[in-house]
């Protein structure tokens, strides 16, 4: 191995196999320092700690998202890589879940799934819940201790996404604090280094999550309401519907997907907004400058750093580099949003760059099907924390959770 100038990092150009801990303070802390080294060496390197190729080039990510010769279904049962060991009897419920998640599944019935669910998260359908989260984004910093200081992730961050995502389903807001706990115990399955007893969670939190929601489900069959649960029901396409199992697993999905990542997202975006000094409500002064605020804190600091794929056949990804059906490719999101070839000043937070795009919400069949709603909710809930509190400051410095790939803060403490 040679090293490179960070010492927590080793990189060896011949064989392009890259050393480097996910769980080192100094990476997870900061991860676009390696990612700006590793951009100067090899787009696609062999992580030793995932025993998986990556790849962190911009144009590479975006073609490999939409390569339909790599996908999300575990292929001709190969162990998937949220296996430890072959053993998977003690996951039966989490397993039972993913079986049937869109996110899991390939094409036709992908498609199917999708198209069942889509109806109620296009741009139209999203439009008229802004009304909602302004009221909700108001009703949160009403709450707030004025005297200071106050962490904007459970006060403000987390409480938004999963209320409206609750109210969409039709379940109890109530329940929140409940969903947040199950949700955080099955995406613990994804993190680098996990343990029998994370596996042993997150099947029990999917089991009882999986009860909660057929409850119900069967109550919306008897009374049926104008919530997503009861869309999914009565959904047909092609006369086919939702069997019970798909609507259990789409909901879980959902209400995992629907607040996980813009927790994470609404906190690096108030980090990165304030690091820039001055008025943060100037980022925010028209739709148009709020929207491309938005769109440069989901480049800037993404709150998912890595998504991965399965090969489904032989592929030489480039020279070199070739991948066997079944094994497993990281796409690093976080890395391609910083890439030097395909912006200019990747490291410069600027909402006015004429080269804004980011794979931050993936590409391909499986674009984050909530992007519209993030969206929304991220210009919504910013433009009104920062037009309500201009002051805004930091009270003590942040640090990131040592939870790669999903890149968010353990606390965000702020004073007024």
């Amino acid at each position: 191995m040679t090293n490179s100038t960070l010492p927590y990092l080793a990189f060896d150009p011949a064989t392009r196999r890259l050393r480097l801990d996910p769980h080192e303070p100094a990476f997870f802390l900061n991860p676009y320092e390696a990612y700006a080294f590793l951009h100067g060496v090899s787009n696609g390197f062999f992580w030793e700690e995932f025993g998986f190729w990556c790849f962190g080039g911009f144009d590479d990510v975006n073609q490999l998202l939409r390569d339909r010769r790599f996908g999300r279904q575990n292929p001709a049962g190969i162990p998937d890589s949220r296996g430890v060991g072959h053993d998977r009897s003690h996951l039966k419920a989490f397993d039972g879940i993913e079986a049937n998640s869109m996110l899991e599944l390939e094409p036709p019935v992908h498609t199917r799934l999708r198209t069942l669910v889509n109806r109620a998260f296009v741009s139209r359908q999203v439009e008229r819940l802004r009304p909602r989260v302004e009221a909700l984004a108001n009703e949160l910093i009403d709450r707030f201790d004025p005297t200071g200081p106050v962490d904007l992730l459970p006060a403000f961050a987390s409480p938004l996404p999963i209320t409206i995502i609750a109210e969409m389903l039709g379940v109890p807001v109530e329940m929140g604090p409940q969903l947040l706990d199950w949700s955080h115990q099955m995406v613990a399955m994804y993190i680098h280094g996990r343990t029998r007893e994370t596996e042993e969670t997150a099947n029990r939190a999917a089991n009882e999550f999986a009860d909660f929601l057929r409850g119900y489900v069967a109550e919306r069959r008897k009374n049926p309401g104008d919530d997503l649960l009861s869309l999914l029901i009565s959904a047909q396409e092609d006369g086919q519907r939702l069997s019970e199992d798909e609507m259990v697993s789409s909901a879980i999905l959902l209400l995992n997907a629907g607040h996980e990542a813009t927790v994470h997202q609404t906190g690096n975006a108030v980090r990165s907004i304030l690091a820039q000094g001055g008025d943060p409500s100037r980022f925010f002064t028209s739709a148009e400058r709020t929207a491309a605020t938005v769109e440069e804190c989901l480049r800037f600091d993404a709150p998912l750093h890595m998504f991965t794929r399965y090969a489904y056949q032989e592929i030489e990804i480039a020279p070199g580099i070739v991948v066997r059906p079944g094994q497993t490719i990281g796409l690093l999101l976080g890395m391609a949003n910083h890439d030097p070839r395909a912006f200019a000043e990747p490291q410069a937070f600027r909402p006015d760059r004429s080269d804004q795009k980011n794979v931050s919400f993936g590409a391909g069949i499986h674009f984050c099907i909530g992007a519209p709603l993030a969206r929304l909710e991220l210009q919504v809930s910013l433009k009104t924390l920062f037009e309500r509190h201009p002051r805004l400051h930091l009270a003590e410095i942040p640090r990131f959770r040592d939870t790669y790939h999903f890149h968010g803060l353990e606390t965000l403490a702020v004073g007024f």
